[in-house]
């Protein structure tokens, strides 16, 4: 079940979040990570199609865009009314509901042929029950696509306080305005970890701290072939330094 404390982190940074990624703040995820994303999900016109933890359903849009029959969930209420908001407005036939990614109670088994889910995975305290959830719902030879942060360059503290990792800057910058990265020291990469997050960009018209849950890669891919699944695709996904010069927006999002 869901720890109340984790969505109700996320129900307070909902307006926070909703601004941060509808008015083209979010650079990571406009420039590098759904372009990459979409790629991977391919042609979904005329697809039942899920979107696991869909936040206030920027992603989910897009997707109704695309020609899929969504359906958005996310276990933040505050999330899901501005996603509602925003469907009453646009009206692109996307249903949203309030649910635990663990405990998808309002859906029936084999219904969706692809289910997604950006960013969130890492978010999620259920991993596992929401991995064995996705492949009942999905219909047989359906897709799972989902993206995460790497969990080698996880920011947050532990509960504890000690940081997962963190930027080492060059010296004599570290308090500077424009601070510069030399390299991100990682500390605890191994074993399991509750992270608290703090999210303090400048970007943000109001900072706000969440949770996430650190898992090694080896953890993570553990579950796909105990639910009766398969995972047939792996992408890293990064930019080469030349590209930065075409992304400037990207070189100091840290």
């Amino acid at each position: 079940m869901v720890d109340e404390k984790v969505s109700r982190e996320w129900d307070k940074a909902s307006k926070s979040w909703a601004d941060f990624v509808r008015t083209g703040k979010d650079y990571c995820r406009d420039e590098m990570n759904n372009p990459a994303f979409f790629r991977m999900i391919g042609k979904v016109k005329g697809k039942q199609l899920l979107d696991l933890s869909c936040g206030e359903g920027y992603n989910t849009r897009m997707l109704a865009k695309k020609g899929a029959k969504v359906i958005g969930v996310d276990f933040s209420e505050e999330m899901i009314k501005l996603a509602k908001q925003s469907e009453k407005r646009d009206r692109l036939g996307i249903k949203y509901y309030v649910s635990d990614a663990a405990y998808l109670k309002n859906l029936e088994s084999e219904r969706f042929d692809v289910v997604t889910c950006f960013m969130a995975l890492m978010d999620i305290e259920g991993y596992g029950d929401a991995i064995s959830e996705v492949a009942r719902v999905l219909k047989k030879n359906g897709r799972f696509v989902f993206s995460i942060t790497h969990p080698c360059f996880v920011y947050g503290d532990t509960v504890g306080g000690e940081p997962i990792s963190e930027w080492k800057y060059k010296e004599g910058t570290e308090n500077a305005t424009e601070r510069r990265a030399m390299y991100l020291e990682v500390r605890k990469y191994f074993g399991y970890n509750r992270c608290e997050v703090s999210w303090n960009m400048k970007r943000l018209v109001k900072p706000f701290q969440t949770t996430s849950f650190h898992r090694t890669l080896p953890t993570i891919s553990k579950h796909y072939t105990g639910a009766d699944s398969s995972l047939l695709d792996l992408s890293n996904q990064s930019l080469h330094r030349k590209e930065y010069h075409n992304t400037p927006r990207l070189e100091n999002i840290h």
